[in-house]
Parts: structure tokens; sequence; C-alpha cells
């Protein structure tokens, strides 16, 4: 009977080392687990700042970009209007001298049209328009009034004489057009 006994201490040793060893093997899996599960956390904490970094980075990136387009279209506009306000008054010369040709022979009239209209080409190239003429409603943000008239056959804030065109490329305004009003209060 002691081998019996001995058999069943051992049955039952060998049940509590298993018993054991299982509750060891489930301690070390749950420690494995949770280590791995905090190593995952502190990956996805780190993707999600560097995706947070890239996102800032590209939004970053368009700024400037956008920024430097209108910088550039900025730029060009000022140097056009710059350099077109210095060509204005060889345009203003040459209208006073197309004015002044109505009695010169046709072919003086004909050069001096077909000049005008080489200039005004070139301008319009520039996206540069001309602005200002007889009829046209005063428009203090456009016009520089130099004298008014009392008028009954134009109506009220009408341009009745332009004494300079007005230019403007786009919105921007390169120079103002000097006008004469009429029925200004």
């Amino acid at each position: 009977m002691s081998k019996k006994k001995e058999h069943k201490e051992e049955a039952q040793q060998e049940k509590q080392t298993e018993a054991t060893a299982e509750e060891v093997t489930e301690d070390s899996q749950e420690v494995a687990q949770e280590k791995k599960d905090s190593q995952l956390e502190g990956l996805q904490k780190e993707l999600e700042s560097k995706q947070s970094a890239y996102m800032r980075l590209a939004a970053e990136y368009d700024n400037y970009r956008k920024r430097t387009t209108s910088e550039k279209a900025s730029i060009y506009g000022d140097a056009t209007a710059k350099a077109v306000n210095e060509i204005l008054p060889v345009a203003d010369s040459l209208e006073m001298a197309l004015k002044s040709a109505e009695n010169a022979p046709d072919e003086y009239k004909k050069g001096l049209e077909l000049v005008c209209g080489q200039l005004l080409s070139a301008l319009k190239k520039l996206n540069v328009e001309p602005f200002g003429e007889i009829g046209d409603e005063f428009n203090p943000e456009l016009h520089n009034a130099v004298s008014k008239i009392d008028s009954e056959d134009l109506g009220e804030n009408t341009l009745s004489m332009i004494f300079q065109k007005g230019y403007k490329t786009g919105d921007k305004i390169i120079r103002h057009a000097m006008v004469q009003v009429a029925n200004c209060d």
C-alpha cells in the first residue's frame, strides 16, 4: 500500500506541479500580452504623432506654395504697372497728336492711328485697359475730378470731358483718369 500511497502522492504532486506550471504559464502569457499591448499602444501613439506632423507639414507646404504664387503675381502686377506708368506719357502724346491731326493729310493720320493701335494692343497683351469715356458715370475710385460744369444735356455725375485717360490692370489702378464732371453736387 505504501507504493500506492507514494504513487498517489506523486500523482498529486504532478497535478500541483502542472497546475503551478499552468498558472506560471498563464501569468507569463498575461505579462507578455500586457507588454505587447503597451508596445502596440506606444507604437500607435507614435504613428498618430508622425501622421499629425506629416499633415501639418503638408498644410504648411501648401500654404507656402499658395503664398509664393500670390506674391509672384503681385510682383508681376507691380512691375507691369511701374513699366506701363512710364509709357503712359507717350500714349498721351500720341493721342494728342492724333486729335490735332484732323486737318493733316490722310497718310499722316493713318500712321498715327496705326501707332496708337499698336500701343493699345501691346498694353492689352499686358492686361492693361484704358478707362474714362465721356458719358461714363463718375466713380471717385477710378476718376480724379479736376473741374465740374452744370449741364442739362448730361445726367448727374456724368463725365463731360476727359483730360487724361485712366489705366488699370485687373483691379489695380495704374493711373486715375483726370476728368470734368457734369452736374456734380
